[in-house]
């Protein structure tokens, strides 16, 4: 199965909520969507005494991470402490998020999206730094389990992310930093979300940034619990490569594929390069990159993919890839059953003449005349005389 959706809420969406752009995605004939969480707004507070004995997920109008006491693991989210009731003197972590007020509206959408069969994933926030100062590292991990848990209680099967710069050390170095970083946030969002949420690890256009193909390929088969993205405008800037032949996508789609196990997630755009490392993206119709050969390879095989359209135009572009590749797969589907081409019909061999009708016999051939002998058989035409002969003389005989 093959799904199409946009990164984000439609831009022709009237409302500008969660469900409002579901619905929406919905009503246009999509069946995916990439809820984007980018704004973070924490706030730590001490629990508030109406708030003492109830649940963390059952306070209204509050997005709560954490709930325990100051030091309870450092703030890391957990399971236990979002179901257990809040104590006296504890410490709460909420978040505001214009996307969603509450748990049960989490629940809400969550309801919405599985009735109207669209595919939910969410995309962490875009800031991320393992290797500047403690804080950074912390902020950086805490954003991407706050995204698990709002992923889980979307219903989401993906929390997608980025690892942002490598260190100042040796490259091999900071890969295996990242590795470690990357095995704990699985580990953690596996417990925590019950398998039922991922860690997807997007690769980077820029070459100062982790994620070339080959070390979210590496990364993902040494890390359980993660799958990689398989981002062909960050792909096609990080490799200066334009990708205009299925030939080419092919191998790369391979891969990719042989590390998930499920869903192949694919984000596509167009995009245009410019210096070392720089690019920006753009609408397909306008990028370096086309999606009409990977359209055809799509239509070719029977990979179960989920299409997302990180372009400028979002839903617009969304659906002009879902047309592509309908046109791809009408071509295959003609292909497939052409008719055969009509055999060249073999005249019928001649009946014999006994067989034949009467009418149809020929007459039997005349012998021709014998000439008389010493007569010749052609004989000369005697020339016809003239009433008159002019002679040259201009006389005339009669």
């Amino acid at each position: 199965m093959i799904r199409f959706g946009p990164a984000g809420i439609p831009l022709s969406c009237k409302g500008r909520t969660l469900r409002d752009g579901i619905a929406d995605v919905h009503h246009l004939g999509l069946t995916a969507m990439e809820v984007q969480f980018i704004k973070v707004n924490p706030l730590t507070r001490l629990a508030l005494d109406e708030e003492v004995g109830k649940l963390p997920r059952e306070l209204p109008l509050q997005l709560v991470m954490n709930a325990g006491p100051a030091d309870h693991q450092g703030g890391v989210p957990t399971l236990a402490s979002l179901t257990s009731p809040i104590k006296k003197r504890d410490s709460v972590t909420a978040l505001t998020w214009s996307l969603a007020k509450d748990y049960p509206d989490l629940q809400q959408t969550k309801a919405l999206a599985r009735a109207l069969d669209t595919d939910l994933t969410l995309h962490a926030p875009y800031y991320v730094d393992f290797f500047g100062s403690s804080d950074a590292r912390e902020q950086s991990t805490r954003q991407i389990q706050w995204a698990g848990v709002l992923a889980q209680g979307l219903g989401a099967r993906l929390a997608v992310t980025h690892l942002g710069f490598y260190g100042g050390g040796e490259r091999a170095d900071s890969i295996q930093a990242l590795t470690e970083i990357v095995t704990d946030l699985a580990n953690w969002l596996k417990q925590f979300s019950r398998g039922t949420v991922r860690l997807g690890i997007e690769p980077s256009g820029h070459p100062d940034v982790f994620g070339s193909r080959d070390e979210v390929l590496d990364l993902v088969h040494r890390v359980k619990g993660t799958v990689p993205v398989l981002n062909l405008p960050h792909l096609a800037a990080r490799e200066r490569r334009s990708f205009e032949e299925p030939e080419q996508l092919e191998p790369i789609l391979r891969q990719f594929v042989a590390a998930t196990d499920g869903p192949l997630y694919l984000n596509f755009s167009g995009v245009e390069f410019y210096g070392s490392g720089e690019f920006r993206l753009t609408p397909i119709k306008r990028g370096l990159v086309r999606f009409d050969p990977l359209a055809e390879l799509l239509a070719e095989r029977d990979y179960d993919v989920t299409v997302i359209s990180s372009s400028p135009l979002l839903e617009h572009d969304a659906m002009y890839m879902k047309l592509l590749y309908e046109r791809a797969l009408t071509r295959r589907w003609a292909k497939l059953h052409a008719p055969p081409p009509p055999k060249a019909a073999k005249r019928p061999a001649p009946l014999p003449e006994r067989a034949r009708p009467p009418e149809a016999r020929r007459p039997p051939a005349r012998p021709a005349a014998k000439p008389a002998h010493g007569t010749p058989a052609h004989p000369a035409r005697r020339p016809v005389p003239r009433a008159k002969e002019v002679h040259r003389h201009g006389g005339a005989h009669r």
